[in-house]
């Protein structure tokens, strides 16, 4: 029909799916008593038809602006991103069944690019008459969580393989099932019954599907242990794995198992879903940290004294690290985070809260001098608390820190690929073990204290305000922090995925010559490490990757004669254009490589007096483990912003722990189970425009660029566009504004107030995604490419950093 019944959309959501209620007509006939007839009949009609059965499937690929998934209902699939899928479930439920209506409310989605077309084409204005199911699409941002560190592998894999099986409960109950994969040593299958049956209970499996294949026997019943349940619908999901004994039957069922899906992985495909989601989560991981705004502070313990030992950095915090410098340079981090500081840190971590410290750089005859104090400090004094914020913030280099403190978990040092026992010898490398000079380091570090900058443009002014006249000067001494004798020692190093060391090198030349073949090649070293070395020879060579060559270090014999250095194998890793250069790494068939022995001991024994060729702490193997031990620690949410069309999109949060107040908010707003609903963020009408304009402009090398939402949520309120209200700073123009917001939204309920440090996303280093993305590949390479995709239109990262903490003390100090 034609004709336009948007003016009687409150009658239709009221009468969906009741045109065959015996009360219909009479309650239709009294809500529409006003109406003309003609209009009242032509509205009856719509209704009827609206509430006729509909069969036709729905397929939204390439129509709307989000990832369509399959969606299936009543034994037909459809596919339906997030949006259509919420429309699809919230419609149904009003209809009672799949009608015409549902499949047209479908169709009609606000990001269906038809109607996205229509609306840009006709500017028309909204209509003053609401559309319940439209309030549902704007209120509901879902968004899934993916938590860095957590990549499991898998000890085998699992091959996608339905047969039928015999499962025998308790030695009595027996139910004919199949399985959806098996695996060497496991299976998963499905119980269409809800039986009780528990995790940790012994049952038997008889694989009737492999009995043509497999000689099996009237006694050959396999004992599995239920190791996990998944209930669905009406049925059980059932996770088992194998009980082994030495018995001959299971040992030959083990050697068939193994031969039987190595030969027919490729047919039945490979379970991916774990490789999938880890790889899917690294790349996420990958984006985020090098944008990090946040920097890492790892406390090493020495003689029961807790200091600053090492700092993450990257492009982003490097403003906040070097805030913390004297004028040569030096580390002046021991005034921030004082051992008394890290004590008051420890207590609040048990209740994981954070502590704001306020500093400024006092400066004199060209020298630093710099002064903190934190508020439990500042509290005990209220007023000298005013004065000493009026007096800090008219300061040039006033800084408000947030300072959290995380405990390190040295198993967390180590990132394994998830690629169970098909792991090929390069990626054996890739999960090589933390070392023991490495864990002995970490293992002298036990926290990371997180330092965030919530400095604003909003707090500093509000903070000038306050007066300072009369300010006690000795008071003000107390916090003045005395500048060292000695420089205070702080290794930085840099989060980066490209960088392929595994040791530190040490810069040092020396005689070397190289043999293959006969073919003697003389040069000299231009560095080592134990594992390794980079030569540069006199003439080009012939050399290629690959090549074992023997090595020679004749003037280092002369100085040892524990070691054998005439004739050392090593193999070839690189070899430049003008092949004068080539990197050598150990080669070891059986033992135990004497160059390996040679350069750790001649390390050892001269670490101070050897030169590393980057600065002191520059060891990959250490900044590999750090990085690892801090992604999965983190706690500040980043949004991950991708391109869909000519639009950015954002559902995925990462980070390494979702225990955050404003996460188990999102979490409660969201209609959906294991998501989050991002509407306190992206609900904001003017979000995501500003945001699509910034990114336009910005290039991965800029610092972030900020933005501050105020948010209220009232409880006590359903409906999600009604109980949460969002401002944007700039919208609360002045400080009496402010006060009336955040004074209202804790009267009512909860108040957030969120900082959002938007970063261009730079390019993925696809060397360190390639190893899972070549075996998902490699089983199912329509999946590979769509992840790959899906990871080249990553194009921004945007951290949330809840500072309510500040801008609450802040109010308070105002009023």
């Amino acid at each position: 029909m034609n004709k336009d019944f948007s003016k009687f959309q409150n009658i239709i959501n009221e009468f969906s799916g009741q045109v065959l209620n015996s009360d219909f007509e009479a309650r239709f006939n009294a809500v529409t008593k006003d109406t003309p007839k003609t209009e009242r009949f032509l509205l009856k009609m719509e209704l009827k038809r609206l509430a006729a059965p509909c069969s036709r499937l729905i397929d939204l690929r390439g129509y709307v602006d989000g990832e369509c998934k399959t969606f299936e209902h009543e034994d037909r699939i459809h596919f339906l991103d997030n949006v259509a899928s919420s429309v699809f479930t919230e419609a149904f439920s009003r209809y009672g069944a799949y009608t015409v209506g549902v499949y047209e409310e479908v169709m009609n989605t606000e990001n269906n690019f038809r109607v996205i077309y229509q609306k840009e084409k006709t500017k028309a204005p909204k209509s003053q008459s609401v559309d319940t199911n439209k309030i549902f699409e704007k209120s509901q941002f879902p968004a899934q969580f993916h938590r860095f560190g957590a990549y499991y592998d898998r000890a085998e894999e699992r091959m996608n393989f339905v047969i039928p099986i015999k499962v025998s409960v308790d030695k009595q109950r027996v139910f004919e099932c199949l399985t959806s994969d098996i695996s060497v040593h496991g299976c998963k299958f499905k119980l269409n019954d809800l039986t009780t049956i528990e995790v940790g209970q012994q049952i038997t499996l008889r694989f009737t599907g492999l009995e043509e294949q497999y000689q099996l026997t009237d006694d050959s019943d396999i004992i599995y242990e239920v190791k996990n349940l998944t209930l669905l619908d009406n049925m059980q999901l059932v996770g088992a794995k194998r009980i082994t004994n030495d018995s001959l039957e299971t040992e030959n069922l083990t050697k068939y198992l193994i031969n039987f899906i190595r030969t027919n992985k490729r047919r039945y495909k490979i379970n991916l879903d774990n490789t999938i989601r880890a790889l899917q989560t690294r790349s996420f991981e990958q984006f985020v940290l090098p944008k990090s705004n946040e920097l890492p502070i790892f406390i090493e313990k020495n003689t029961n004294m807790l200091t600053p030992k090492y700092a993450l950095t990257c492009n982003n915090n490097q403003d906040l690290y070097q805030y913390w410098q004297d004028e040569k340079r030096y580390s002046t981090l021991y005034c921030l985070l004082s051992a008394e500081r890290i004590v008051r840190l420890k207590k609040l971590a048990t209740t994981k809260k954070s502590l704001l410290v306020f500093s400024f750089i006092h400066r004199s005859q060209g020298k630093l001098y710099f002064y903190t104090a934190d508020e439990i400090q500042l509290s005990e004094d209220p007023e000298f608390m005013q004065q000493f914020l009026g007096f800090a913030a008219s300061k040039e280099h006033f800084l408000v820190t947030q300072l959290s403190l995380l405990d390190v978990e040295p198993e967390r040092a180590e990132s394994h690929f998830t690629l169970a026992n098909s792991i090929t010898k390069q990626n054996e490398y890739l999960n090589a073990p933390v070392s023991e000079d490495i864990r002995a380091l970490i293992d002298k570090t036990p926290y990371i204290v997180v330092l965030s900058d919530v400095t604003h443009a909003d707090s500093t002014k509000a903070y000038q305000s306050l007066s300072y006249e009369g300010i006690n000067t000795v008071k003000l001494k107390r916090f003045g922090h005395k500048r060292l004798s000695k420089p205070f020692s702080v290794d930085e190093v840099g989060i980066n995925y490209r960088n392929k060391r595994q040791e530190l090198r040490f810069t040092y030349k020396t005689p070397a010559n190289i043999t293959i073949e006969g073919d003697v090649f003389q040069g000299e070293s231009i560095d080592f490490s134990t594992s390794g070395l980079k030569i540069e020879l006199d003439k080009s060579t012939h050399l290629i990757v690959g090549d074992i060559v023997s090595l020679a270090l004749p003037k280092m014999q002369k100085i040892t004669s524990t070691f054998d250095l005439t004739s050392l194998p090593y193999e070839v890793m690189r070899v430049n254009r003008a092949k004068t250069i080539v990197n050598l790494r150990v080669f070891v068939e059986k033992h135990q490589h004497i160059g390996r022995k040679f350069f750790k001991a001649l390390i050892d024994k001269n670490r101070d007096k050897l030169t590393s060729d980057e600065y002191a702490m520059a060891s990959p193997g250490l900044a590999k483990a750090l990085r690892n031990i801090y992604s999965a620690s983190s706690n500040i949410p980043a949004l991950v912003l991708q391109t869909s069309g000519s639009r950015y999109k954002s559902d995925v949060i990462a980070s390494g722990d979702a225990s955050g107040k404003l996460m188990a908010e999102m979490a409660q707003l969201s209609d959906r189970k294991s998501y989050y609903n991002l509407y306190p963020i992206l609900g904001h009408a003017d979000f995501m425009s500003s945001v699509t304009a910034k990114f336009k402009k910005m290039q991965h090398s800029d610092t972030a660029s900020v933005k501050v939402l105020y948010i209220a949520i009232d409880p006590s309120i359903d409906a999600v566009e009604k109980a949460v209200k969002i401002k944007l700073s700039s919208e609360l123009t002045t400080e009496a504004l402010k006060q009336a917001f955040i004074h209202q939204a804790l009267k009512k309920g909860q108040f957030f107030c969120v900082m959002i440090k938007l970063s261009r996303a730079a390019e993925p280093d696809m060397s360190h995604l390639h190893p899972e993305l070549s075996y998902i590949s490699g089983y199912a390479i329509h999946r590979g490419k769509q992840i790959e995709q899906e990871i080249w239109s990553v194009t921004g990262i945007a951290q949330v950093f809840d500072i309510t903490q500040e801008v609450v003390l802040r109010y308070r100090l105002m009023r």
